[in-house]
């Protein structure tokens, strides 16, 4: 049974790998039609175990959901000829999350820094802090959670003199680790530091400074290991502890992997007994159970020896090695009984989502029902809303094709929501804390709407009809049936204003996730049906089409001008991609979109002209999009350091009644000074975000209001994917913005609508009787 375990274990590793290894080879043959499409497919298949960095551009920190990785640098005196600098990778886990030692035990893989420096600086071998025993059923790993620095020390050569007037040497790192909790994605970040030659270098001098001194170091004295008569267990002998270690627990850690059982735990035969002579000896015999799966047969091995326990090491480290005496033995355990794995199958199998009770759930429906009806009042669905309006009007003679219409309308947001929904509740089981609007979060969908909003008003403008570009029993299925255009328009309006939450929307979405599927998914459906429910009431009682003009050029020019919301969402989904890629994907974007335009034209032209510029425009349209994709595909890195300092110094010159960025421990610093937070949760693809903040927090006496009140104030940006935000949104039971959430010192927190009045918030202030000093 633990043999299979742990060749399932390896299988797992091996395949994750192969499927990283796979995907990053396909990324570099992304002009291959076929790498493309075996790129898809392994998307597809390992989403859920694997996790690829993207490209980006190439910084100081690399951060991931799970893991943080900062390169550090730390040369007090500078770049000395002769002297050594010291750089460190820093990881900073999320919790559950952990990394791997350098031997990672039953499983995991060590994690791996290669460096690239300048001539005359040599790397040497990495620190390794103390690692902990990590237990995984009748198996054990050894790795690090929370934070660690991984400490390189590197050997500036006597020669060593700067090329050129250089004043900095530029420093590269490619690190690859693997992260797990119950599932494991293994990772990979680029980084890159200037370190000045002269000047001081201290970006972390604290931890390098523990780094350093927990080092470990060498132990003194002769050891050896013994095997057992029958191969089970091998007698560790140590001639003589530390000081430190003789009034104190310790363990011992095997260096070389394969051998021993990981899991067992090493038992202490003999310590420090006395000797008629009144000396104290010094030394231990350590016990430890060798693995009926050992993979080699070493005649030397290396140890750590550990100061405290197994899993809560102190810090204190020493190294030795030992010859192995004895002969190695082939022998085989019984397996575990079922009673042994229960315990630990329990702990691995994820937590059982407990139903609500049916008073709940209903008010969950009905709170979703109403939200959907009011979502149709949200910024975020008048372009689409657009397009519905102009379908009912030319159907305003056919009231049967008018609730067919209607009908189909509400299967495409039926089918939407459902979709959608089921997609957020299957990655966040996955252990993706996605929220709601999740799909705006990724700068290509952002892209891909954009460029199919520009399509259509294209289309509505009159430059081209689809039935041009298919043949036409094809187009006058799929683009002159009005059902299928109605369907259609369903699922665009879904796609569109799902960023958005409306009012009784957030209360319904945060208890929908935490529900069982049976009970989440009609919650959905509930919402969906009442973002329908208005096309559908006007569709069944056609009393007011007969106030509409008839039929003639007016209805022509009512579709062009139709035109002008699809260009109005193409410019904010434009500006939402430049808040996520950065000015340099904005032109890359922009630079297909011209390319896509070109071929939309060669397409509309006629004869021969029409193939040769065809041809061109689609070789126009596949290199810009091999060229320029990258750029506006992929989330734009911002410097850590650079953001930090920059916070650092808005906060420093920070005025009352200025926004500053959120983070959680701001809200709870002011509140344990007695000061009151107000956050905004907020997004740059949500318009309701953005129409409370030009209209509602913008208002001068509002403003006045906060700085007389001393509110700090803070917005919490959700644009780019945040797992802070998204738990931060988790702790106050909504998953989608916007959210305004108002902390006052010894009260709990009160969240107000996701459309506030000034008076609403002025309301809120009122409760401040005193304004807390400066």
């Amino acid at each position: 049974m633990i043999l299979q375990c742990r060749v399932e274990l390896l299988a797992f590793r091996f395949l994750t790998l192969f499927f990283y290894r796979m995907r990053k080879l396909l990324f570099n043959l992304r002009c291959s039609w076929v790498g493309m499409v075996l790129l898809a497919v392994l998307t597809t298949n390992g989403q859920a175990q694997t996790q690829i960095l993207s490209p980006r551009p190439v910084g100081q920190m690399v951060q991931t959901p799970q893991v943080k990785a900062t390169l550090l640098a730390e040369a007090p005196n500078g770049i000395e000829a002769g002297k050594t600098l010291w750089l460190g990778l820093e990881l900073v886990h999320q919790p559950e999350w952990h990394t791997y030692w350098r031997n990672p035990g039953d499983s995991g893989l060590p994690t791996v820094l290669q460096w690239k420096l300048p001539e005359g600086l040599v790397a040497g071998d990495l620190i390794w802090p103390v690692p902990r025993r990590i237990p995984i059923g009748p198996l054990a790993n050894f790795g690090y959670e929370d934070a660690l620095l991984l400490v390189t020390p590197v050997q500036v050569s006597k020669s060593f003199k700067p090329q050129g007037n250089e004043s900095s040497v530029q420093i590269e790192l490619h690190a690859n680790w693997l992260v797990c909790k119950q599932e494991c994605i293994p990772q990979e970040g680029s980084f890159s530091l200037r370190v000045p030659i002269k000047g001081s270098t201290s970006m972390a001098a604290s931890a390098f400074e523990k780094a350093l001194q927990w080092q470990a170091q060498p132990l003194k004295g002769k050891h050896r290991a013994q095997i057992s008569k029958d191969g089970r267990s091998l007698d560790l002998t140590l001639a003589q502890l530390p000081p430190e270690l003789q009034n104190s627990d310790w363990t011992v850690f095997p260096q070389t992997a394969n051998v021993v059982q990981n899991s067992a735990v090493p038992v202490v035969q003999k310590a420090g007994s006395s000797s008629g002579s009144g000396e104290v000896a010094t030394g231990a015999t350590v016990s430890l159970q060798v693995s009926s799966e050992r993979m080699d047969s070493p005649q030397q091995m290396t140890w750590l020896l550990v100061q405290g326990k197994a899993d809560a090491p102190s810090g204190r480290q020493w190294t030795f090695d030992t010859p192995v005496q004895g002969q190695w033995q082939v022998f085989s355990d019984p397996p575990p009984t079922y009673a042994n794995l229960t315990p630990t199958l329990q702990k691995l199998a994820p937590p059982l989502l407990a139903p609500a009770p049916w008073a709940t759930w209903i008010f969950a429906m009905l709170g979703a029902l109403l939200g959907g009806i009011l979502l149709n009042l949200m910024p975020c669905v008048f372009p689409v809303l657009a397009i519905k309006l102009l379908s009912i009007t030319q159907m305003a003679n056919r009231p049967r094709d008018m609730k067919l219409s209607a009908w189909a309308f509400t299967a495409g947001v039926l089918i939407s929501f459902l979709v959608l929904g089921a997609l957020m509740l299957a990655l966040r089981a996955a252990g993706s804390q996605m929220g709601w609007g999740f799909q705006l979060q990724s700068p290509w969908v952002v892209g891909a709407l954009a460029m199919l909003f520009a399509v259509i008003g294209l289309n509505l403008s009159g430059m081209f009809e689809f039935g041009s570009f298919v043949p036409s029993s094809a187009a006058g299925f799929q683009w002159s049936n009005p059902i299928t255009n109605s369907l259609w328009s369903g699922v665009f309006a879904v796609v569109i204003a799902s960023p958005c939450t409306a009012p009784f929307m957030g209360a319904s979405l945060g208890l929908a996730i935490g529900l069982p599927a049976w009970q989440a998914l009609p919650v959905f459906l509930a919402m969906g049906f009442g973002m329908a429910l208005p096309f559908m009431a006007i569709s069944f009682n056609t009393a007011w089409v007969r106030f509409l003009p008839r039929p003639g050029t007016w209805m022509q020019t009512f579709r062009q001008f139709m035109a002008f919301p699809m260009y109005a969402t193409v410019v904010w989904l434009v500006w939402v991609l430049g808040q996520q890629v950065g000015l340099d994907g904005v032109s890359g974007f922009l630079a297909c979109l011209l390319s896509l335009t070109l071929l939309i034209w060669a397409l509309t032209l006629n004869g021969k002209v029409r193939r040769v510029m065809a041809a061109l425009a689609v070789v126009v349209l596949a290199l810009s999009i091999w060229h320029w994709g990258p750029m506006w595909t992929q989330v734009e890195a911002q410097a850590p350091s650079q953001t930090q300092a920059s916070s650092l110094s808005n906060n420093q010159a920070l005025k009352p009644g200025q926004w500053d960025a959120w983070s959680a421990e701001k809200v709870a610093t002011a509140i344990q000074k007695g000061q009151p937070v107000f956050v905004d949760f907020t997004a740059a693809w949500c318009v309701s975000c953005q129409f409370n903040k030009k209209v509602t927090f913008s208002n001068p006496s509002l403003l006045a209001e906060f700085a007389s009140k001393n509110v700090l104030l803070l917005r919490a940006d959700w644009t780019r994917y945040d797992p802070q935000i998204t738990a931060a949104l988790n702790e106050l039971g909504r998953n989608g913005v916007p959210v305004y959430a108002w902390y006052a010192p010894g009260q709990s927190v009160r969240l107000l609508s996701e459309l506030p009045s000034v008076s609403e918030i002025q309301g809120v202030l009122s409760q401040v009787k005193a304004s807390p000093s400066n």
